[in-house]
């Protein structure tokens, strides 16, 4: 985001999150997301649309997102898009497959299991039907977990057999924001963690979780950070909710690594470099200008 603003004060633009948390309302903190005074710079979009009960999806953000971009162009204005939620970014570049549509049923079957097993013991059944998707996903990825078993009880096919959308037209340049040193990217993750603890993170899932609709098992509440909060304060003991959101968010930032180095047009910025938003403001500008 702090790139993205320091471009509009380049050109004219609009921000585009692509992130599958900062779509909920209610949850600030856990997402970091944007203050008042960046949302009154720059316009931004796909934040605050969707009320934690409800689900989001890739085919949700690819329909808004297209939107969007037409929107902004048609404003005269320059679509930038901004986030850590690679698979959106490759839904919105590669296309979506036909995929079946949730089933209720199987899916409450699916979380009956895992509370039974765990979700690791889902994950080795998946391996033994899909090793292609199973090998991309983190044993107590829940949520991609049993939507990759959930399309195989319904149609019978493995998820990675679905993957067969054409690509569509080349995508657009990207910025990758990646450190060149993995002890400087921990050390940075316990800090900002730690920031949003301080911030009252365990106060906004305690009020998340005051409203009574809302679970452990939801999208929205299985998100890196809340995730975490919400079985700490099931547990009564928040001592090693430090340890375990640094822990999950490292994970996932090896997920998002090993998304964009797939990427093409990728031209990468060391976040950990000196002046790493300038090095990649001034990136922005060559290839806008390219």
């Amino acid at each position: 985001m702090a790139l993205a603003a320091r471009l509009a004060a380049q050109t004219r633009v609009e921000i585009v999150s692509v992130d599958s948390a900062q779509v909920y309302r209610g949850m600030d903190i856990g997402t970091a997301k944007p203050g008042a005074a960046e949302l009154a710079a720059v316009p931004h979009h796909l934040i605050d649309i969707v009320d934690p009960a409800e689900r989001y999806s890739a085919a949700s953000f690819v329909a808004d997102a297209a939107r969007l971009i037409a929107d902004i162009n048609g404003r005269g204005a320059l679509p930038v898009l901004v986030g850590g939620t690679m698979l959106y970014f490759k839904a919105l570049f590669d296309g979506l497959d036909a995929l079946p549509g949730a089933d209720p049923a199987v899916r409450a079957a699916i979380d009956a299991q895992a509370a039974e097993r765990g979700w690791p013991a889902l994950h080795a059944e998946l391996a033994a039907i899909d090793p292609a998707t199973a090998q991309r996903l983190a044993p107590n990825d829940a949520q991609r977990i049993q939507r990759a078993l959930e399309v195989h009880r319904v149609s019978g096919r493995p998820l990675s057999a679905w993957h067969t959308a054409p690509r569509r037209a080349e995508p657009p340049p990207l910025i990758s924001l990646e450190p060149l040193d993995r002890a400087w990217l921990h050390a940075r993750i316990g800090e900002r963690f730690a920031a949003m603890l301080g911030a009252g993170l365990v106060d906004e899932v305690r009020t998340l979780r005051a409203r009574g609709d809302l679970n452990a098992e939801l999208p929205s509440m299985r998100a890196v950070g809340y995730r975490q909060t919400w079985a700490a304060l099931d547990a009564g003991d928040l001592s090693s909710l430090p340890a375990a959101g640094s822990a999950a968010t490292r994970q996932l930032a090896k997920r998002q690594l090993t998304w964009l180095r797939a990427m093409p047009r990728r031209q990468v910025v060391a976040c950990d470099g000196p002046d790493a938003v300038e090095q990649a403001v001034r990136a922005a500008i060559r290839l806008l200008a390219s």
